[in-house]
């Protein structure tokens, strides 16, 4: 599933191509994947310009003119392109992942008043598009339950403690992939931020101290920023806003790299299972105390 930076680099491109159009029609294919009033698409979507591109968590937000919104989840699978054409002309970019669209894995398609396409794809059909008025967002449970965002200015050490400690009773890794805790943080870089805190994914979060939270702290930021500047993580199905590759995964220091040397003291990398994922650690760096 893709984590806090593919959504923001998703996010990021999608801005900047999609604000201040129209949508001047949508198709869909399955009802799970647009699961929205035929009467309120009318009413609410088609004619609406497209006012701001933002993201909490893992979920994207498209806020219309209309006052309604599109929250969209791209759960493991989903993806949303960019193109000024469906023939790859203007606006398919060369290193593209997606071929020619619509194809068999495209459940929603959005027209633009410049004829440009917005594909929604999806191969699971797990993930979902839906129009919801824009004021009744922050009372949707998912919005009222998810953690702070982690790169705001004001998630300091001491808030990410706070959070931390409503699962004191866990380890380190299980609280960093609750979203209620902490927003948008997966598998990657709950491992790649461990092993910058030199922090085992296995301890108990009541015995983590005061100081490997904070050096955890600038960790999670400083690899969620790289990320985001690398464009996000490709594994199989994430691709940003135009059908490109994320670059992140090449720059990283365990994740998946298991059986070869950490960059910093050259012990070989292990993989193991805790909070029920595979879990990359150096064995020398992240010891148990």
């Amino acid at each position: 599933m893709p984590e806090l930076p593919e959504v923001e680099t998703v996010r990021r491109g999608l801005s900047r191509l999609l604000e201040g159009l129209v949508i001047t029609e949508v198709s869909h294919d399955n009802p799970k994947s647009f699961p929205n009033a035929e009467a309120d698409v009318r009413s609410f979507l088609i004619g609406a310009e497209i006012v701001e591109v933002t993201r909490r968590a893992k979920v994207l937000l498209i806020e219309l003119s209309t006052k309604y919104s599109l929250i969209i989840h791209l759960k493991m699978t989903g993806q949303l392109v960019y193109r000024g054409d469906t023939n790859f002309g203007a606006g398919h970019p060369n290193d593209s992942l997606v071929g020619e669209l619509p194809d068999k894995s495209t459940r929603v398609t959005f027209t633009l008043s410049n004829g440009a396409h917005l594909y929604f794809n999806d191969q699971r059909k797990f993930g979902w598009v839906r129009l919801v008025p824009t004021a009744e967002i922050p009372m949707i449970d998912f919005f009222k339950r998810v953690g702070p965002e982690p790169l705001s200015d004001d998630f300091t050490w001491q808030i990410m403690k706070e959070r931390l400690q409503r699962r004191k009773n866990t380890n380190i890794k299980a609280a960093l992939l609750d979203q209620s805790v902490i927003a948008g943080v997966g598998n990657i870089y709950a491992d790649e931020s461990l092993w910058g805190a030199k922090i085992h994914p296995s301890i108990l979060v009541k015995n983590v101290t005061d100081a490997k939270i904070k050096a955890l702290h600038k960790a999670l930021r400083d690899v969620l920023r790289l990320s985001i500047d690398k464009g996000g993580s490709t594994d199989k199905h994430y691709v940003d806003a135009e059908g490109k590759r994320g670059k992140y995964l090449t720059f990283a220091n365990v994740f998946r790299r298991e059986g070869q040397p950490c960059p910093r003291c050259g012990t070989i990398i292990e993989k193991s299972r805790v909070a029920g994922r595979g879990t990359h650690t150096c064995p020398h760096c992240q010891k148990l105390p």
